[in-house]
């Protein structure tokens, strides 16, 4: 019977390098067998190549299908998203005196000469994913210090009970250490470090050594935008930069609600398509 089925595409753009092998190996009994193991090992080389290059997540509409360490499949589906297009009624900002917070093309601009923290007015409940695309200006204007790329997340108040009623925070760094919160300080101390903090609303904010990193591919890149992705399911915490996991925490008494807040100091950064989205385990 004939074989209509057609070779993959990669197996006949391999069949041209037979050049590449040694003249031995081309000709002669062995050449054949040769031949083939060779060629399975660079389709396989490709596949394994291909497959690590796969981006995580694969947006489909609304909903968006997540691996949490490459092994728990789970869905995100879109609660929530600010296009920044009309008015900044949803956000709380705390600014210290001489900064400015507006709405330009489309995206947040926040031009920072101090401290500044602006909150996402609604409460979330994990398991979520938060997503956002920031990038942090360098162009010679007054407050363009590239630095402090940072956010708070499930961000609330173990003394009053509601994070957003206090009025008595003016986005002074220390005013945040009594919350409870996750924390990411992105490119801090003029881009040198990078930290993870769990902050226990005691005034403790306990800093790993795993979380201290210096490494330059965890800092900030000048005007190069940064997509932050936040995952958190249960107890797993995860932060993510441009596809690069660069925190994966495990709480085992993890923050079950509160706010989102972007945070900065110093720093003219814009930020653009923020999203929120619930997360639910996929039936195996």
């Amino acid at each position: 019977m004939k074989n209509n089925l057609k070779a993959p595409r990669w197996r006949k753009q391999l069949s041209a390098p037979v050049d590449l092998l040694p003249g031995s190996l081309r000709s002669g009994p062995t050449a054949a067998p040769v031949l083939r193991i060779f060629f399975h090992l660079i389709g396989a080389g490709i596949l394994l190549l291909s497959l690590s290059c796969h981006p995580k997540i694969q947006p489909v509409g609304d909903r968006t299908t997540i691996t949490l360490n490459d092994q728990l499949q789970l869905e995100a589906e879109l609660i929530d998203t600010d296009p920044f297009t009309t008015d900044l009624s949803r956000w709380k900002p705390e600014l210290e005196p001489g900064g400015t917070i507006a709405l330009t093309d489309g995206k947040l601009e926040i031009t920072a000469a101090g401290g500044c923290t602006l909150w996402f007015k609604e409460k979330l409940k994990q398991p979520l994913m938060i997503e956002y695309t920031a990038t942090v200006i360098d162009e010679g204007g007054p407050h363009d210090r590239v630095s402090d790329l940072n956010c708070f997340w499930l961000a609330d108040d173990p003394e009053s009970g509601e994070l957003l009623a206090d009025t008595s925070r003016t986005g002074k760094f220390s005013q945040y250490d009594r919350l409870r919160l996750y924390y990411v300080g992105l490119g801090g101390h003029n881009n040198t470090k990078t930290r993870f903090r769990r902050y226990r609303g005691t005034g403790e904010k306990p800093l790993l050594p795993e979380h201290d990193l210096s490494d330059p591919k965890y800092l900030i890149t000048p005007n190069a935008p940064n997509h932050i992705r936040i995952v958190v399911f249960e107890g797993e915490v995860q932060y993510w930069r441009n596809d690069q996991l660069i925190y994966d925490f495990y709480d085992p008494s993890p923050y079950v609600s509160g706010y989102f807040g972007f945070r900065t100091v110093r720093n003219h950064m814009t930020v653009e398509d923020f999203k929120i989205y619930k997360i639910n385990q996929l039936q195996p």
